[in-house]
């Protein structure tokens, strides 16, 4: 059975990623037409004149709407889209040229309501980029927890690359206004109702991570901060690898308590773990600068998410404090 499919791309403020992902899209090898909606979410910088050079190769519709964040914008546009299933992505990724043949042909043979696909590294990507991205990416960080192919048939996809039925979408009401963590709230939720969620290993895009090293911090940050408010939410939804960065950090600042007390093992472990990270993503990415680059990536990611996962941890779930009030920043209102 022929599937039909639309594009959701919200945007705020990113004229030339948008121009880079259309690009993209036109060299996609897909027999069938698809569409694109694009939301332009209250931006000063808008993508309009991108978008209309590209509308005469490309079916795209173009909206703008008052600034109310990227899950209330996806929303918008799920239910302005016409295909049985809404391919959401960010502005910030690149698709190859086999991404729409890699999901449809997954969903011929097995059905899902909800799905995503794992994302990567582009070869023109910085340094810095291709650094975070193994950091967030890699089985051998919290990347590889949640992305193994074990995962395949229980997944929680992230909306830079997600997939979702019309008919799950208007079930659930789509996503909610946390941000981030909106796209696992909306896993769960849809979880909840029954539907069937799947991981779909070759349905790859190439994420760019707009972001450098203090605003990569803030982002893992609030990963953190997030996650403990949906495991209120979400009872049953816990497991114990979330606790691992803020393990980590504290193993760490431990270990070199014990190495100014003159005991070096803990330490050790460390180091060679940090080897480990460096030689990996070194041969990966071909180069010893992006390995040396990827563990101070970790560290970032670790120390971030770890943070804010304990001090969410302390606030909400012991101190029993309303999410809303302590953390404003984590919600969108809408307009």
């Amino acid at each position: 059975m022929a599937l039909d499919y639309s594009f959701v791309i919200p945007v705020y403020n990113r004229p030339g990623e948008v121009r880079e992902l259309l690009e993209s899209m036109l060299q996609l090898k897909f027999s069938r037409n698809f569409e694109i909606v694009i939301i332009e979410d209250g931006s000063t910088d808008t993508s309009q004149q991108i978008v209309e050079k590209f509308q005469d190769r490309l079916d795209i519709s173009y909206y703008f709407k008052s600034n109310s964040g990227p899950g209330d914008s996806r929303n918008f546009g799920m239910k302005k889209a016409k295909g049985d299933y809404c391919l959401i992505l960010d502005s910030d990724v690149l698709l190859p040229q086999n991404y729409l043949q890699e999901v449809d042909n997954f969903l011929q043979e097995n059905y899902c309501d909800c799905f995503g696909g794992p994302d990567a590294s582009h070869p023109s990507f910085s340094n810095t980029q291709k650094a975070i991205d193994y950091s967030m990416t890699s089985f051998l960080t919290t990347g590889g927890i949640r992305g193994r192919k074990s995962s395949v048939n229980d997944f929680q996809p992230r909306s830079f690359n997600m997939g979702i039925s019309q008919k799950a979408f208007e079930a659930s009401g789509g996503f909610g206004q946390i941000h981030p963590g909106e796209d696992p709230d909306l896993s769960l939720r849809l979880k909840k109702l029954g539907f069937k969620l799947c991981l779909i290993p070759n349905a790859v895009v190439f994420h760019k991570r707009r972001i450098d090293w203090s605003k990569f911090y803030i982002q893992v940050k609030k990963f953190g901060l997030v996650r403990p408010i949906l495991n209120k939410w979400h009872r049953g939804s816990a497991k114990i690898t979330y606790w691992f960065p803020t393990v980590f950090t504290f193993g760490l600042l431990f270990a070199i308590l014990l190495l100014k007390l003159g005991f070096w093992w803990l330490f050790l472990i460390y180091v060679l773990y940090f080897m480990l990270i460096a030689t990996h993503a070194a041969v990966k990415n071909r180069s010893l600068r992006i390995g040396f680059m990827a563990v101070y990536a970790t560290l970032v990611q670790f120390l971030g998410y770890g943070y804010g996962f304990i001090k969410s941890v302390w606030y909400i779930q012991i101190l029993k404090q309303d999410p809303k009030l302590k953390f404003p920043n984590l919600f969108f209102k809408n307009v």
